[in-house]
């Protein structure tokens, strides 16, 4: 901040004026004609458009500005600039309005003040109802604050690259398949540039003791299980086994060491470890809180691990903070004890235990799945019969997909358990999509089970909902269930620019990927490739996108889009001028590899890692996935034409040896042989 600003909430501004002094309102603006309202009063937001203030009064010593700066229990910034002066603003942590004042004790030269507020490099835009300028003693008359909104300059990260990305071959592709095989290596070359440039932008604001890295970039300079641990940690480990594997096995490797010596608290079970203390961010253990954070970062994050990586030090993470949080399960219920009443740290353990079950193999995890099953399903906590108001976002809807990978674990390993959970899942589902949907198939974020009323909010997590209900889909056979599934990605288009924050625009996308995985709904890629694009360009050019622990949703997305658009294939070691993009056309596989500087790798191929990774019985839509697109099966044999004529899934998965002439595309037909 210019120091010769000092900002301060209104509510000590009186302490700097002397009491027997009289303060007047000199100008002012209220935002009455905003189109958006919170807390009673209408707001310019700075999310959609930079503000440009004229106040036509001379500074003088002693003058005041006022702004009556909302938050929603959150923390609001704006990059200001006073008479050419720029500084940064912060304030909120409250819901509603406050007057937020800004004192220039030496005034600004010029004949009015010519204000802009801009959002800001990273954080939470702020949004403002009001403008003063105040002073000290009398004033004739008040006079209108000119506003007027502009376009925030754009931000744009990284130009030097769109020379790669946005290049067009240098003659026609003879071909449309490998046309678009080379312009999706293109589109998947930004997509992992970018996420290798998150990694970056956060390690340089880790910790300089510990190497972790905070909650996030504006305040709470610790490191959680729920936050950094869930969110952000485990996509910089999948974007360096992806992009950067001597980080991975390195620094990042480190940060795992470290966090699990500094940082469990009660068993494995992980606590805030605060970077100012160098030791614990509260005084006492708070149990529930505790097994909040370990689940989350289970079901958030390590989950995501495992399914791409298979067992490692993050899976033997994983397995310790389940075993551990069951240890301290300590809630009676009819069905055995467990460990927490929030909802959705229960749909976590639904997900993890069902999925761990199948990973490790131990009974145990199944037998702890099944008693929250039995808890939602069989008891009196049955979320659409017995809960009045059910909420579908974030936070909320992991039951609703958990309980769906429990009947799949059932279906094949308890299926008389299974027989008991099919009709109250199927009214479960089925009173979903008669009370959730808009005509469009989108779910709503609150509804009432009991009225069927809702909010008019829509939510970003409705692939969530939905693969819960798809799910239910592949074991039963119910139609209706893939109907709703088919109707909602054919509409999506109609829904692009609902959702304008980064993390919305992350779960959102990554709803329409999974489901298009299963269901190739022409207008569900026109939705996805529109809002990568909206989501991309928040991020920065230091590589931080909003400078939250959500950032991690970012590399998640863009990773899930780039595997998409290599349909599972990737290269070591990676380079940002390496690109590699495939299109499938029924068993064939069309690849596109092009550099601009001589390469010489691995062309890596995908397994179905549902079965060789996680030992899945089945690949159901779920959360924590890098859906799988173009598997080398164990058993089968490969051609590649232009590499081998013979190869089998051990080596696609290995990778096959690649060398690229700068500025030649080489071009690769993969496809199974027959059986000899």
């Amino acid at each position: 901040m210019n120091k010769s600003f000092l900002i301060f909430s209104a509510m000590g501004l009186f302490g700097l004026v002397a009491r027997s002094e009289l303060v007047s309102v000199v100008a002012e603006i209220k935002f009455s004609e905003g189109s958006q309202s919170y807390a009673g009063e209408p707001y310019v937001f700075l999310g959609d458009s930079a503000l440009h203030l004229t106040i036509p009064v001379a500074p003088k010593a002693g003058d005041i500005l006022q702004f009556r700066w909302g938050a929603k229990g959150d923390k609001r910034i704006a990059e200001m600039t006073i008479n050419g002066r720029h500084f940064a603003v912060t304030n909120g942590g409250y819901k509603g309005f406050q007057w937020l004042s800004v004192l220039e004790p030496d005034g600004v030269s010029g004949q009015a003040y010519e204000i802009e507020l801009s959002p800001p490099a990273f954080g939470k835009p702020a949004f403002l109802s009001a403008v003063q300028l105040v002073t000290t003693g009398a004033v004739t008359s008040k006079v209108p604050i000119v506003a007027k909104t502009v376009a925030a300059r754009p931000v744009v990260a990284f130009p030097e690259m769109r020379a790669i990305w946005d290049r067009e071959p240098a003659s026609p592709a003879s071909d449309e398949h490998f046309r678009q095989a080379e312009k999706n290596a293109r589109d998947a070359a930004e997509a992992f540039f970018r996420c290798r440039k998150y990694i970056d932008g956060w390690l340089a604001h880790a910790d300089s003791k510990t190497g972790l890295i905070p909650r996030n970039l504006r305040e709470s300079n610790y490191w959680n299980g729920r936050d950094s641990a869930a969110d952000n940690y485990p996509f910089m480990v999948l974007t360096a086994a992806m992009t950067d594997r001597p980080l991975l096995d390195g620094r990042l490797s480190e940060m795992l060491r470290t966090e699990i010596k500094l940082t469990c608290r009660v068993d494995r079970l992980p606590d805030d470890f605060d970077f100012a203390k160098q030791g614990w961010r509260r005084e006492k253990v708070d149990l529930d809180a505790i097994i909040f954070d370990g689940a989350e970062y289970v079901k958030d994050g390590l989950l995501y691990v495992a399914e791409w990586m298979g067992p490692s030090p993050w899976t033997e993470r994983m397995t310790g903070i389940i075993d551990d949080i069951w240890k301290n399960a300590n809630i009676e219920t009819p069905f055995g004890k467990i460990p927490t009443m929030n909802f959705e740290v229960n749909g976590d353990l639904l997900q993890a235990c069902s999925r761990i079950y199948w990973f490790t193999g131990d009974r145990k995890y199944l037998d702890w799945a099944i008693r929250l099953g039995d808890y939602y399903l069989l008891g009196d906590h049955h979320p659409t019969r017995d809960m009045k108001d059910l909420a579908l976002g974030d936070h909320s809807c992991e039951v609703i997909n958990g309980l769906s990978e429990l009947y799949v674990a059932c279906n094949s390993a308890a299926p008389e358990k299974k027989k008991q959970y099919e009709k109250p899942l199927h009214e479960l589902y089925d009173r979903l999509l008669e009370i959730a949907r808009d005509e469009r198939g989108l779910i709503y974020l609150h509804v009432n089970t009991r009225t069927g009323e809702h909010g008019p909010k829509l939510t970003d997590n409705w692939g969530y909902n939905y693969d819960g209900i798809y799910t239910a889909f592949l074991l039963d056979g119910t139609t209706a269930y893939r109907d709703a599934v088919r109707k909602v990605l054919t509409n999506l288009p109609s829904f692009a620019g609902y959702f304008r924050d980064m993390d919305s625009l992350a779960d959102s996308i990554e709803g329409a990927i999974t489901l298009f995985n299963r269901e190739r709904i022409p207008e569900a890629t026109e939705y996805i490739e529109r809002e990568m694009r909206s989501m991309w360009a928040i991020q920065k050019p230091d590589g931080v996108i909003e400078g939250w622990h959500g950032d991690g949703n970012f590399a998640r997305t863009s990773l899930m889009y780039a595997l998409w658009k290599t349909q599972g294939c990737h290269v070591e070691p990676w380079r940002a001028d390496v690109r590699v993009g495939a299109v499938r056309e029924g068993g064939k596989l069309f690849i596109s590899l092009a550099a601009d500087q001589p390469w010489s790798g691995k062309l890596i191929f995908d397994r179905p890692r549902h079965k060789t990774n996680m030992h899945l019985p089945l690949d159901y839509p779920r959360i924590n996935q890098f859906p799988e697109w173009f598997v080398a099966e164990a058993g089968r044999h490969y051609a590649v034409k232009g590499l081998t004529d013979d190869a089998d899934a051990d080596s696609l998965a290995a990778g096959l040896a690649v060398t690229l002439q700068p500025g030649a595309e080489l071009r690769l037909e993969a496809s199974e042989l027959k059986a000899r």
